[in-house]
């Protein structure tokens, strides 16, 4: 085994230095002394032993074991290579650590024979070296005194004279070292400026997280307000309404028992006349009951039918009720406006979007008022001209070159399609991939085909959805390069959002594919 796989294989892993009194777990790893006391020293505070290794885990604090086996090798070899890792003075009898080598004398030196050293400007003097073989020529054996500038090498001078360096350019290694460190300085100063620009990056980043946040802590703050005003018009519809049917109810509760007095009144006088009638049937004196019958008033009373009953006793008033919903909640969407200026919201509101004819494929077909696109499998042929697409695709009149832009788009008729925009410079003369929106670097699309996702610059990246999208809403800012997709079915939720720099007009840009139709909501 080679020394330096020796020496990986002798380090603990927690300090990664020679073992210093190893010991070994169960699971048979090794670990010095104090290390691994530290280890499970911290995990004691969770009860939870484990090999820094592995990971095996232990019921209770492994017991440490030193291993002797391990710990003589490791002494062995620190001793075997103990001058390796030191450089010794040249000139003492005893091994003395050496404090400096000079390049011109090839030795080192301790501090005590240091000071009787040359101090000559050809006595260079460096930290101390253990060899000075790497600093020889290894084919003439010679020290290096030149630099190749055509094979940046350094060279002895039979390399120059005789060797494979003849005729070369060279300098003498101190002049080498100087152009090198000049241009080291000017890399220097390159990448310090890097480094000076990253850091205002940073902090412009910094800035900017600490700016939105603010703006994002404002904007919840807005929401709530908004909704609790909101949410208070709504309690008072609500409270006149609910107070509207408390009064009915009211009516309700009033009226009811007057009419049930007024028939048991009926009902009690009817029992009596019943009576009377039953004790004159019973009568047996033909005289008595015929006067009797002939001076009572007539028996029947008039005490209406169980509709007028109910009519009379009232009830709750549905339409009322209806109407003052209606005329509530139409006059707090009325307020809306008002309640949104008032929390400082900005009303989006929807772009005029029309579709260009003129950049139309001869089997797109356009309503009269420009707002819907269908395929049709006969072509149309309409005169060529440059803003004409040779594949399915169709741009807007208008094009966007400012400002927050909105448009809406339904989708429900076609099981695959391409939305998005395109610039005015987009490549329209052919029907190749090439020309399709988000296949080149100067469109961007959603696409819902096979899946949904979107792509610029022929690049797709892959939108979860669980479903097919029935509406789509796109919203460019174009100052702040963004441009974004939302879902607008229920659930309301953002898709994606590109971030770029636009440099160009951009249009609305739709692709049709077969048996479908595309519509601009208004």
């Amino acid at each position: 085994m080679a020394t330096a796989d020796l020496k990986v294989e002798l380090e603990c892993s927690i300090c990664l230095s020679l073992y210093k009194e190893p010991i070994s777990l169960k699971c048979g790893h090794n670990f010095c002394w104090d290390c691994i006391v530290t280890v499970l020293d911290t995990q004691e505070k969770s009860g939870e032993y484990s090999c820094p290794d592995c990971r095996e885990n232990f019921a209770e604090r492994p017991t440490l074991v030193m291993n002797r086996k391990l710990r003589d090798i490791v002494e062995c070899f620190q001793s075997s290579h103990r001058d390796e890792m030191e450089t010794f003075c040249t000139y003492c009898d005893s091994p003395v650590p050496a404090t400096k080598s000079c390049l011109h004398c090839e030795a080192s030196f301790c501090e005590k024979h240091l000071t009787n050293h040359s101090k000559g400007l050809h006595h260079i003097l460096t930290e101390p070296i253990a060899s000075f073989k790497d600093r020889k020529c290894p084919t003439h054996h010679e020290t290096f005194q030149f630099y190749c500038t055509e094979d940046n090498a350094c060279i002895c001078m039979p390399c120059l004279v005789a060797g494979d360096h003849k005729g070369h350019q060279v300098d003498l290694l101190n002049q080498a070292s100087e152009k090198m460190k000049e241009k080291l300085k000017e890399t220097t100063n390159v990448l310090d400026s890097e480094r000076q620009e990253i850091k205002r990056r940073i902090q412009n980043l910094e800035m900017y997280s600490m700016q939105e946040t603010g703006k994002n802590v404002a904007m919840a703050r807005k929401v709530t307000d908004l909704f609790r005003e909101i949410r208070k018009q709504l309690d008072e519809v609500e409270k006149r309404i609910l107070l509207e049917t408390c009064r009915q109810k009211k009516q309700l509760s009033q009226s009811i028992p007057n009419l049930i007095q007024q028939l048991e009144q009926y009902n009690f006088q009817l029992s009596k006349k019943i009576d009377e009638l039953e004790e004159l049937c019973n009568t047996q004196d033909p005289l008595t009951v015929l006067k009797k019958a002939s001076q009572r008033e007539d028996s029947s009373t008039d005490i209406g039918d169980p509709i007028s009953d109910v009519r009379n006793a009232g009830g709750l008033s549905e339409g009322i009720i209806s109407r003052m919903l209606q005329k509530g909640l139409s006059n707090f969407t009325d307020n809306l406006k008002g309640l949104l200026a008032k929390r400082q919201f900005s009303v989006l509101e929807k772009s005029d979007v029309l579709l260009d004819i003129n950049t139309a494929h001869d089997n797109l077909v356009l309503t009269r008022k420009r707002k819907r696109v269908t395929h049709t499998d006969n072509s149309v042929n309409r005169p060529d001209g440059p803003k004409r697409f040779k594949c399915c695709q169709i741009l807007s009149i208008h094009s966007f070159t400012s400002g927050i832009n909105y448009w809406e788009v339904d989708v429900s008729e076609a099981e695959a399609w391409m939305i998005g925009v395109a610039g005015e410079s987009m490549e329209r003369g052919f029907s190749g991939n090439e020309s399709f929106i988000g296949f080149n670097d100067k469109s961007w699309s959603l696409i819902q085909k096979n899946g949904l996702y979107v792509r610029h610059k022929n690049v797709g990246t892959t939108i979860a959805s669980a479903s097919l999208l029935k509406t789509v809403g796109i919203c460019l800012d174009y100052e702040s390069g963004l441009l974004s997709f939302y879902q607008l079915c229920n659930p309301i939720r953002h898709l994606h959002t590109f971030t770029t720099t636009f440099t160009e007009p951009l249009h609305a840009a739709f692709y049709v594919f077969p048996n479908s139709s595309l519509r601009l909501i208004k």
